[in-house]
């Protein structure tokens, strides 16, 4: 990798998408969009595999960073870098896109390329949201990635696309003037900057930090969604096409969890331990509830849906123990319901392209037709609640650990959740795949073909590889990790010896 590569690799990987929207621009035919979009997005894939060849784990510090003055009179950079927390959220961006652009040969069919240029739009602004150390320019990517995902409902969307769609943008703009505030009040509080680094090594008032960090609170936990903030969610999956779904609960709620680590734990850490207890019982609820309600789903989306609801409560569980088990696995566990829960709506929406019914009591005995989707569906399904062997199994176990340290009875409340995802896992799964034949449709449906299938086998792959050996996840996070939590269990100690 030459010095002039490394230094610019982050850039490559915003410029890529962009550059692909612009070719879009000008081409005529959507077959050859197509081809041109998903060549883009693969190249994207091979930097992300390159930056992280040339990531160091051994060092908990932003790498790969570039610097340059965009608004001196404001202290405003382009800055960007990344660490062993960014890094795994860029893989997955890189990893999911191509996979959404594959996806729209079976499911778009009209006005492909404005559609293909969102889906680029959307990932370079996703790149830098997980990149970026200055706060003006994380607000301003953070913004954008509403945009796309806005027009993807409200154009390619369900019959109830428009009230999905208004609800989407009035609670992300609940989210971001909030944001907003906060970053203003870190700005004036910090010494007027915008740079990450010289605002995460100042101290703050308790004050202060209570206002900033119930602001960012706020935002980050609409954005993930985290109970009683989550309502926006079934509705907007339920009406947005297969790639929206996929791009919304793979990397989209991902931003929220990402916020926590970046900004709450390193920055507030005081007001973090002081809200600590009801964030914990608030995911408590959110385990419990989202599990309860993907029960009671008759839809195939909505019921994916409320689950990503419950696996989100596990990652905020993870992340307020303040200890290595537990943030370990949030991020683990980040990263596998990216997989899992996108690769869930991948096979829904291959059935749906066939049937146009997302409704479980339309389907039974697709073994019988459909055995290649059966397989795929089966995999995912098993994943998703946890089987042992599988990626999410390793993530809901470390958050569990974390938590024991904490509490006994969070950590039995929290294996209710996991008993009931296994419920409604596997109650779809008997009534969709391995139940009676209701209808004559289900009998003439045609099984996956080698695109729908290619689109499929690599996210089936990563479900057993990470399951099977997480290790080099592990050493990408674990020094950053460790860095955070030392910087906890130092305010927390000093917190007690306060206030024994």
């Amino acid at each position: 990798m030459t010095d002039w590569f490394s230094n610019h690799l982050i850039t490559c990987l915003v410029l890529v998408p962009v550059l692909g929207m612009g070719l879009l621009a000008v081409m005529r035919d959507d077959e050859w969009a197509k081809r041109i979009a998903l060549g883009a997005t693969l190249l994207e894939l091979g930097l992300g595999f390159g930056l992280w060849a040339g990531f160091d784990p051994r060092n908990p510090d932003f790498q790969f960073v570039e610097r340059m003055a965009w608004m001196p009179t404001f202290n405003i950079q382009y800055a960007v870098g990344v660490d062993g927390i960014s890094l795994l959220l860029v893989l997955l961006t890189t990893l999911l896109t191509p996979l959404c652009v594959l996806s729209t040969w079976g499911s778009i069919h009209h006005r492909i390329k404005v559609f293909l240029s969102l889906i680029l739009l959307v990932e370079a602004a996703m790149i830098v949201v997980f990149t970026a150390l200055d706060l003006f320019l994380f607000f301003m990517l953070w913004e954008v990635t509403m945009i796309p995902m806005y027009f993807m409902i409200l154009v390619w969307g369900g019959p109830n696309r428009i009230a999905a769609g208004i609800k989407f943008v009035l609670y992300s703009l609940a989210g971001s003037l909030l944001l907003l505030v906060g970053i203003l009040g870190l700005y004036l509080e910090g010494g007027r900057t915008f740079d990450w680094m010289l605002l995460s090594q100042q101290s703050y008032a308790a004050e202060a930090q209570f206002w900033i960090f119930l602001s960012f609170f706020l935002a980050f936990a609409i954005k993930l969604p985290m109970f009683p903030f989550h309502s926006w969610l079934p509705d907007a999956h339920s009406e947005a096409p297969t790639a929206g779904s996929v791009i919304l609960a793979g990397v989209l709620l991902k931003m929220g969890g990402y916020g926590f680590l970046r900004f709450c734990l390193p920055m507030f850490p005081e007001a973090s331990a002081n809200f600590a207890p009801l964030i914990l019982w608030l995911s408590i609820i959110a385990i419990i509830y989202g599990g309860y309600n993907a029960l009671a789903q008759t839809d195939l989306k909505k019921l994916i849906a409320y689950s990503s609801i419950s696996h989100m409560g596990f990652v905020t569980l993870g992340i307020f123990v303040f200890n290595s088990p537990g943030i370990q696995g949030a991020i683990l566990q980040m990263f596998n319901h990216g997989i899992t829960t996108s690769a869930l709506f991948l096979t829904v929406g291959q059935l749906y392209d066939r049937t146009h019914s997302r409704q479980i009591r339309d389907y039974g005995g697709l073994q019988k037709t459909m055995p290649r989707l059966v397989m795929m569906l089966s995999i995912f399904s098993v994943a998703s609640f946890g089987l042992p062997g599988t990626c999410n199994f390793i993530g809901e176990f470390l958050v569990l650990v974390g938590t024991s340290y904490e509490s006994y009875l969070m950590v039995l409340l929290a294996m209710g959740g996991i008993v009931l995802a296994a419920g409604y896992m596997l109650w779809m799964l008997q009534r969709v795949a391995f139940g009676p034949t209701t209808s004559k449709m289900v009998m003439s449906l045609s099984d996956l073909n080698r695109r729908e299938m290619a689109t499929l086998v690599p996210l089936a792959i990563a479900v057993f590889v990470i399951g099977l050996y997480p290790s080099p996840l592990f050493d990408i996070m674990d020094s950053r990790v460790m860095h955070l939590v030392e910087h906890m269990q130092e305010v927390r100690s000093t917190l007690a010896a306060l206030w024994p």
